[in-house]
């Protein structure tokens, strides 16, 4: 059976390491198998439990695993081979090797290469809950984007990449351009295939769900909400949000009477706005939250009698129907205004873009042939309607 997966994310500094570290002790204490890992390039997941760790699983207490990912090494790991090539190609046109050796390498490649630890974590079996203390919530975004861009390059490009170097070689041979070896491109084809099974692994919305934390402070909200929207969009459950460092009533002094006020006007609307998305809350504690004691103590605020590693909500924020010729396509895109709304279809690909968010959906074969004769935007809900033209005609 596949380890419960959650992923947690958010602005910088709302306390998603400590909420995470919280959430795999006590995961740990009810009996399941846990690790932790970091893929936050800023690691504070080892001061924030108290043990040293390391690229690799490092025992934190009975029943509990750490794991700080080095981005560096996964790179080399994935990447090492493929960079070499792309450098000596670059270098053959005049490239000078330090530029060569950075264009060699695309931005946000190393932080991917992170998340395949999650798979990693799937084939071995090993545990029954994998917690991930992710990026910010922008970088995060960002690469849960990039599975699906492998997946449109393995079925456009790559195929035709295979095709064309075959064709090529006399002529790369002449022009003395070096070509990848066969061994290269397969590397690269196991790789992309591992990226599909990560994209497959965080839309399996039985064992994987996102969780969001923040503050309630207007802007760090505001985040959060765009966050969401992107999450939904992009098909990736989130089963709760988090909110952290709330006031407590025993802080009663006047001079805080003001954030108190803020505060709960805030929660109000993070209730409103993610339902039926359960909130979480936990206190603005007395001190610093590190080390087994308040890790405890927030668990304890957060999930109270609950297990965490449970899915505590199972909405789909995407889903197909088909009747009387007629196929509707719903998108929960939660904090959106209908003139945000835009689609294009090209083949078998529909981009929708809310905002600033773009996602492409691959449409069902019978889809393809078709284009979208209706879009309507109703209860934070995108339905794009296509009509069977036969059924139409008939």
């Amino acid at each position: 059976m596949p380890p419960r997966t959650i992923l947690y994310t958010g602005k910088g500094g709302v306390g998603k390491t400590s909420v995470a570290a919280a959430t795999a002790r006590r995961t740990a204490a009810e009996g399941h198998r846990t690790v932790i890992l970091s893929t936050d390039p800023a690691h504070s997941l080892s001061d924030s439990l108290g043990v040293e760790l390391g690229p690799d699983p490092v025992e934190v207490a009975p029943g509990l695993w750490g794991q700080e990912v080095i981005a560096e090494a996964e790179m080399r790991r994935n990447w090492d081979r493929v960079a070499a090539w792309m450098s000596g190609l670059l270098q053959s046109k005049g490239v000078d090797q330090v530029r060569a050796e950075e264009l060699s390498v695309p931005p946000g490649l190393d932080e991917l290469f992170s998340l395949l630890q999650i798979k990693r974590h799937w084939d071995a079996g090993e545990y029954d809950v994998v917690v991930v203390d992710c990026a910010p919530s922008g970088e995060t975004l960002r690469l849960l984007g990039y599975p699906e861009v492998a997946s449109w390059w393995v079925r456009k490009v790559f195929p035709w990449n295979r095709s064309l170097l075959s064709k090529a070689a006399p002529i790369a041979k002449a022009l003395e351009i070096p070509m990848p070896e066969p061994e290269l491109m397969d590397e690269v084809e196991h790789l992309i295939e591992n990226l599909l099974a990560m994209d497959e692994i965080l839309r399996d919305h039985e064992h994987c769900s996102i969780r969001l934390v923040m503050n309630p402070d207007r802007m760090v909200i505001n985040e959060a909400r765009r966050t969401f929207t992107h999450l939904c969009l992009f098909g990736y459950l989130t089963d709760a949000v988090i909110v952290n460092r709330v006031f407590p009533d025993e802080v009663a002094d006047s001079y805080f009477a003001g954030w108190r006020e803020q505060q709960a006007t805030q929660l109000q609307t993070v209730e409103e706005g993610f339902a039926p998305v359960p909130v979480l809350t936990a206190r603005y504690f007395e001190r610093e939250v590190l080390g087994e004691e308040m890790h405890g103590r927030l668990a304890g605020d957060l999930y109270g009698q609950i297990d965490p590693s449970g899915l505590l909500h199972q909405g789909m924020p995407r889903e197909v129907t088909t009747a009387d010729g007629r196929t509707v396509i719903r998108i929960l895109a939660p904090f959106t205004e209908k003139g945000e709304v835009k689609l294009q279809q090209a083949g078998e690909e529909l981009m929708v873009q809310v905002g600033e968010a773009r996602r492409t959906i691959m449409l069902p074969s019978g889809l393809a042939r078709r284009s979208p004769t209706k879009a309507s935007f109703e209860d934070e809900t995108l339905e794009i309607t296509f009509e069977d033209p036969d059924a139409a005609q008939a």
